[in-house]
């Protein structure tokens, strides 16, 4: 059994090499042009079409891969920044007693809250990616091997077929006429031409519907990556509005307690002015007629350029992060300016000359921009 079993093989590897031989010389003659080459353009363009489809569906999937690394990322770091920031909130941060007045406990509960459920989304959102958009572009994907395969056999068997085809005119031609070695020449050509007319059929069937099938991937995957996008954007604009509500009570309550400690300053100064005096004390004394009147920040009543809108007063500090801004300490009057250009003023932004420096120097030069949020209208 052996020994046909390698009989066998040696046929078959006989039978494979003349047939590549034999193709080989086919191409050879079709090239230098001394034998036809059956054309179909019409195929040749789904051939086209399907190597384009296929070259853009595997760009797309390894975008989409790499659009999921991009993800698991960014979820890493999104996570290690809000650990650092939870980390941050220890009684030395503000100062103990100032962190402890502000209910710590309560803050790092509603932080832990949203760190759980923002895993939770970035999990979520990675999960949902994997399975309704890579998930579909692999399946889709998965039947391109096959046909191209089928492809290839099918320009093979092309080839067999002209090839075929020449042999049997060939021998049609030929001086003498052998009518068994014209049988057989024929008998070859019509299974030549049989083998490659199924599977020439089917590719035909399957090329157009496979390209058509494009525009349903295409729309359905970025549906799914857009709606799935729009899904997590908006849970995870909630939990980060929830976050800066809890600094922007953070740093209320801190301005709060600050305005506290200075007007507790500024009752125990005016007590100590309005004191008795000692009866071998010097008073203070009261500006006579021909001296200047002591000018305090936003106390002055001089005449103002008719450029300037209004005053505010800074009701807490503001440290400029710009050239273009004003650098303002609670208390600070500013005179309102309107701007040079309107198309160039920010919504809550305000544009002037601190009051101070308009009395020293007489001159709007010195002016910025600032928040309003931080001035209240005088």
């Amino acid at each position: 059994m052996a020994e046909v079993g390698k009989g066998v093989n040696a046929g078959k590897l006989a039978s494979n090499v003349q047939k590549r031989l034999t193709r080989a010389q086919e191409k050879v003659m079709q090239k230098l042009g001394k034998a036809d080459e059956t054309k179909d353009t019409a195929f040749e363009e789904g051939v086209v079409n399907f190597n384009k489809q296929l070259a853009d569906g595997t760009k797309l999937q390894k975008d989409l891969k790499a659009y999921l690394v991009a993800v698991k990322t960014m979820h890493e770091c999104s996570k290690r920044l809000h650990d650092c920031l939870a980390e941050m909130y220890d009684p030395e941060w503000f100062g103990k007693e100032e962190v402890d007045s502000i209910a710590e406990e309560m803050i790092e509960k509603e932080m832990d809250n949203n760190l759980e459920d923002t895993d939770l989304l970035w999990q979520d959102f990675h999960q949902n990616l994997t399975d309704n958009a890579l998930i579909s572009m692999d399946a889709y994907l998965a039947q391109f091997p096959d046909i191209k395969t089928r492809i290839a056999k099918r320009d093979r068997k092309l080839v067999d077929f002209d090839s075929a085809r020449h042999h049997f005119a060939s021998i049609q031609k030929g001086k003498k006429k052998d009518e068994a070695k014209i049988a057989k020449a024929e008998e070859e050509l019509g299974r030549a031409q049989k083998v490659f007319e199924e599977i020439n059929y089917d590719l035909q069937e399957e090329l157009p519907t496979l390209w058509n099938s494009r525009v349903g991937v295409y729309v359905n995957t970025f549906q799914n990556v857009a709606g799935l996008e729009e899904k997590f954007h908006r849970e995870m604009g909630k939990l980060n509005q929830n976050l800066s509500d809890v600094m922007t009570k953070l740093d209320e309550q801190r301005l709060a307690k600050k305005g506290v400690k200075t007007a507790s300053i500024g009752k125990s100064e005016e007590a100590a002015n309005h004191s008795p005096p000692d009866s071998g004390s010097d008073a203070p004394k009261s500006p006579q007629k021909n001296e200047a009147p002591t000018v305090t920040n936003g106390s002055s009543e001089a005449e103002l350029p008719p450029s300037v809108l209004y005053k505010v007063k800074a009701m807490h500090d503001y440290g400029a992060t710009d050239s273009d801004e004003l650098d303002l300490k609670a208390g600070d009057i500013v005179l309102v300016l309107p701007f040079a250009n309107p198309d160039e003023q920010d919504d809550g932004w305000l544009v002037g000359v601190k009051e101070s420096h308009w009395l020293e120097n007489k001159n709007l030069l010195v002016k910025g921009v600032f928040p309003e949020n931080f001035t209240q209208k005088l």
